[in-house]
């Protein structure tokens, strides 16, 4: 900004006084040269007055004057990134569906005819909002399933609960189903767990091993699984697909070939599952 009012000042003086500052020497000889430079100086002046006066102007005009104009640029850079993503979204998924859901939960049928990715986070409100609403949809629709990427990024309160939900999958994805819908619907941490977070990891996990309990679960070999290749193994694909696929937070759904961020409802899950 400050350069650009000093260029503004440069271009006043030299347009009013460029004339003096120009002067003549020599004969008629050279005044048609003196006047051509003359002429350019007022040219060169104009130009610096103009490009200031806008570089002044468009801001202003564009957060007060206009400010419409920004959210329509944010809106279309933002609709160009969700197609770019699509298209990525649609060639990887379609190549590599058996290997996104070989590690995976799966609620619903499993070879039922429609898909639903979700990269959740038990930790995340949002993710809980969404889980209501697929909850819904299967209810509903007896040719979908959710295959749950459980995306951990909230340390200490995710990483248990992810790697129980994965490790259930071995003991069946019906008892994974019934501990996944615990988790997205009860509290497994208490205000007064978060007061000491050197004990926060500990007290989740003991907790979410009482729900693998009361779905059913092998409780101890559930927590050997945890550790287990399996488990690490759909975490690692997780976290790849997540920065292919330009994740940046939960939840995010992948519906045939569309990616949704968000926690988008039933009637928009239920209308990207109709294209």
């Amino acid at each position: 900004m400050t350069w650009t009012v000093l260029v503004l000042i440069l271009g006043v003086a030299l347009y009013l006084f460029g004339d003096m500052i120009i002067k003549q020497k020599g004969g008629k000889s050279q005044e048609s040269r003196m006047n051509l430079i003359k002429n350019s100086a007022k040219v060169l002046a104009i130009v610096l007055i103009a490009g200031s006066v806008c570089r002044l102007w468009t801001p202003y005009y564009l957060t007060s004057v206009n400010p419409s104009i920004l959210q329509e640029m944010a809106q279309g850079m933002q609709e160009k990134k969700s197609m770019n993503n699509n298209r990525e979204v649609r060639r990887y998924v379609r190549s590599n569906m058996n290997k996104m859901v070989a590690d995976a939960p799966v609620i619903g049928k499993a070879d039922a005819e429609k898909t639903i990715f979700v990269f959740t986070d038990y930790s995340c409100p949002y993710c809980r909002r969404v889980h209501g609403e697929l909850q819904r949809v299967l209810k509903d629709r007896s040719d979908v399933r959710v295959v749950v990427k459980n995306f951990a990024i909230h340390g200490p309160l995710s990483d248990s609960p992810a790697r129980a939900v994965i490790a259930a999958k071995l003991q069946g994805d019906d008892k994974a189903a019934v501990l996944d819908n615990a988790l997205m619907t009860r509290e497994f941490y208490s205000q007064n767990d978060l007061k000491d977070q050197s004990k926060l990891g500990d007290k989740v996990h003991s907790n979410v091993m009482k729900m693998a309990k009361e779905a059913g679960l092998d409780v101890k070999k559930l927590e050997s699984d945890m550790k287990g290749p399996v488990v690490a193994r759909e975490l690692a694909q997780v976290r790849e697909l997540a920065e292919r696929f330009q994740i940046g937070g939960t939840p995010f759904l992948i519906i045939g070939d569309s990616a949704f961020p968000g926690a988008i409802p039933y009637d928009q899950i239920m209308g990207a599952l109709n294209k």
